[in-house]
């Protein structure tokens, strides 16, 4: 067993032994493209979404040098009718890049690598001739071992990340990985297999990739791996049945992620989290993701911030993702920015519809956070107008709080002004700094209807609830009659404190600009229903 050739079963071993979920069918998949034109992978995914489980578990099934038949016998893969042709068949090539760049400095990881990996090969094949050329060696041990290399490369982005601003050192690691990956009379000689996992998508040269021949599955296109990429609402389901955790919490924390045939994703390492630790929290915090969120999201680009504040109320921004460099450094738009936050697991991207959201109420508190250290006037702005009206709102000022919504309104587009979706998109702009104190609920169930926008006070809270009515061609009051009669407060008996009743109205018929709301806000308590 070798640190970097044929690494063995412990990794997986000691990840089974814990709070477990079955993700061996990615077996099946990388099986599928061995010794095939399709057989260079790779699966880029945030941090904290499984990425090196996945390494290990691969480490675990391929490794000649061991016998890991019974850690598998119990789990997907095991029903797999290539399972036994490919199981501890190869030698592994794995290199954690994040252990590599601990051990070495970035100018030094390509021959750090290539130095030990031979080591380690001729260590266990004594005959092994070693030559000049790193692929030529590898091909020569291939030869000697009677079977091609499974090469396992975990966060093969980490080099391109660490060297940011160091364009040399970054064109140094990626030729490196192009003597090994685009020279196909050496390529085929060597590798059954590759698969590579990373945060950002192999980085493009010019218009393309600058490893072209590697199939991407990536957060924003993971195709046929897209069960792989977090937990389903299945697995986390089992998850809280067997581990007496509660299940609507949690999708409430951690789901949100979606992608073309998966409509529930959940962030993994969070489930695991709050379940081994019975509490639900930001566990996106203790990742180092979380320290950048600040600086991606002042950078000055028009529209960004105000993309941002719609984003935290729980909106939506169409996001263009095709021109996306694959770094952190290359911006050349708002479009870039949101891509990248795509990719690092700040929001989720629905390819249907081209638009992006943050996924649930733990991104939601990040965003929260960071959006208080922008530096930026605008930002500033809207942050404290925003923190105004959820005060305005709570003290019953209802003249302000109906010139604010006023003024967000007018910001929005004429053509859909009169639109439900619109004025529900008001509103959300209008109270996007809520995080601190409330969780927002579109459309809940409630009474004979179903309530627009219901901001309930997070645990020990002492605000009451917001239930918040906008509409046109009636008054104030209308909109609150129309609570009452619907029974909207119902959808929130169980909360046990004040409720404030928020009307608000506007003649659509006003030519823009003078559209002037009227706002009416009555505290009830919802055993009055």
């Amino acid at each position: 067993m070798g640190n970097y050739v044929n690494p063995g079963k412990s990794g997986f071993t000691r990840i089974k032994n814990g709070i477990y979920v079955d993700k061996t069918g990615l077996i099946g998949l990388i099986n599928q493209t061995i010794d095939t034109p399709e057989c260079l992978t790779c699966v880029s995914r945030p941090r904290r979404f499984g990425k090196s489980f996945a390494a290990k578990m691969l480490c675990a099934y391929y490794d000649k040098t061991c016998d890991s038949a019974e850690l598998f016998a119990d789990l997907e893969i095991a029903g797999d009718a290539h399972y036994r042709e490919h199981l501890n068949r190869y030698d592994v090539i794995y290199l954690d890049m994040t252990g590599v760049i601990g051990e070495s400095s970035l100018e030094e990881i390509v021959p750090f690598i290539q130095r030990n990996v031979v080591r380690e090969l001729a260590e266990q094949y004594a005959d092994l001739e070693v030559v000049e050329g790193f692929a030529a060696t590898l091909a020569n041990a291939a030869q000697v071992a009677g079977n091609k290399f499974v090469m396992i490369i975990d966060e093969w982005d980490a080099p391109i990340r660490e060297a940011k601003g160091q364009p040399g050192l970054q064109r140094k690691y990626l030729e490196f990985l192009r003597s090994l990956f685009k020279n196909s009379g050496m390529t085929d000689k060597i590798f059954a297999a590759v698969y590579m996992t990373g945060i950002l998508p192999i980085k493009k040269d010019g218009s393309q990739s600058a490893i072209s021949d590697f199939k991407e599955y990536t957060v924003i296109k993971p195709r046929r791996f897209s069960r792989f990429v977090g937990f389903t609402e299945d697995e986390v389901r089992n998850l809280c049945r067997d581990n007496d955790g509660d299940f609507e919490k949690m999708k409430q924390w951690y789901d949100g992620y979606k992608f073309r045939d998966q409509e529930s994703v959940y962030n993994p390492n969070s489930v695991i989290e709050a379940i081994r630790n019975g509490d639900f929290d930001s566990y996106w915090t203790q990742t180092s993701a979380a320290e950048s969120l600040m600086g991606y999201i002042s950078l000055d680009f028009d529209g960004l911030g105000r993309t941002v504040a719609e984003l935290v109320g729980g909106g939506e921004a169409r996001v263009d993702v095709v021109n996306f460099a694959n770094d952190l450094e290359t911006f050349r738009d708002r479009d870039d920015v949101l891509t990248l936050l795509i990719h690092l697991g700040y929001l989720t991207y629905d390819e249907e519809t081209g638009k992006a959201h943050i996924p649930n109420e733990e991104i939601r508190l990040e965003f929260a956070r960071a959006i208080r250290q922008v530096k930026r006037d605008d930002t500033i702005r809207r942050v404290r107008e925003s923190e105004q009206l959820i005060e305005d709102t709570v003290h019953g000022r209802e003249e302000a709080v109906a010139r604010q919504i006023e003024k967000i309104h007018e910001e929005e587009s004429s053509l859909y002004y009169n639109n439900e979706q619109a004025l529900r998109s008001v509103i959300k702009r209008a109270y996007f700094s809520y995080g601190d104190e409330y969780m927002m609920f579109e459309e809940l169930p409630a009474g004979a209807g179903y309530a627009d926008i219901v901001y309930l006070p997070k645990r020990d809270s002492i605000l009451p609830v917001l239930l918040i009515e906008l509409k046109w061609n009636r008054s104030a009051q209308g909109a609150i009659d129309q609570i009452k009669a619907k029974r909207y407060p119902e959808a929130v008996r169980g909360y046990g404190g004040d409720i404030l009743l928020v009307g608000i109205s506007y003649d659509k018929d006003a030519p823009a600009g003078e559209r002037k709301h009227q706002c009416r806000i009555e505290r009830c308590v919802a055993e009055s229903f």
